[in-house]
């Protein structure tokens, strides 16, 4: 009877709080829950649609005359299609991607209706106000900026954080917070390792001016006797 309590004391003792010591696989703490909840921040379509390119034609429609894709389903996820490949996606929805400055671009009023553009910079280009898709980085910022994107450091207006729609979606991710503090406590540390250096240098024993006795004991200094040639004072000249 000893025995038999032991055993159920032993059994149900053994509670561990992490699933996958049992083999059952469940999720550890910080693994897979981070990629979950940025997988449900942003809608399944976005990043695929950031991936794709546009204004090719279309392989199904080629000698079409009218077989540039720029347009895209929400629903089917499956790239870019042509205004003829709308007639297979009827009741779905799609969305039309413009260009500007070899750039795509989508306008607001399309986009807004199926994620949040909230900080994203918008423009006005042929009387409609449009996002860009993909990040256009500069090389070199304007003298006076007060304000750039948090993730490809191209000039904004004050109110804005963003420069498109892939900024966003990087610049709000938990990955992009830990490279920002890495990348910042870098340069940190950089900068203390050159103040060092720095007050090292100003410790080091500079060379001594010369004092007044060493300048006149060289100011005082005799000249060597000159020594003529041994045969200068005897040569003679015959005419």
């Amino acid at each position: 009877m000893i025995n038999d309590q032991q055993q159920l004391l032993t059994v149900t003792e053994f509670k561990p709080k992490n699933r996958r010591i049992m083999g059952v696989g469940g999720p550890e703490d910080g693994d897979d829950g981070d990629n979950k909840e940025e997988d449900i921040k942003w809608p399944p379509w976005l990043r695929p649609l950031l991936k794709t390119s546009f204004f090719v034609h279309c392989k199904l429609h080629a000698d079409a005359h009218k077989s540039e894709c720029n347009m895209y389903c929400l629903d089917c996820v499956n790239g870019a299609l042509c205004s003829l490949c709308l007639s297979f996606h009827e009741h779905h929805r799609a969305i039309q991607i413009r260009r500007s400055s070899y750039h795509d671009v989508i306008r607001v009023n399309e986009i807004q209706k199926y994620m949040d553009i909230t900080g994203v910079q918008t423009y006005i280009i042929n009387s409609a106000r449009i996002v860009f898709l993909n990040q256009r980085p500069q090389p070199r910022p304007g003298k006076g900026v007060t304000n750039t994107c948090l993730v490809c450091h191209r000039t904004l207006l004050d109110s804005f954080t963003f420069c498109s729609l892939a900024c966003k979606v990087n610049g709000t991710s938990k990955n992009f917070d830990q490279k920002r503090k890495m990348c910042k406590e870098m340069d940190d540390a950089e900068s203390l390792n050159g103040t060092f250096k720095s007050k090292i240098q100003s410790f080091t024993p500079s060379t001594p001016p010369p004092t007044a006795v060493s300048s006149y004991r060289t100011a005082k200094r005799r000249k060597g006797i000159p020594h003529r040639s041994p045969m200068g004072s005897g040569l003679l000249l015959q005419y």
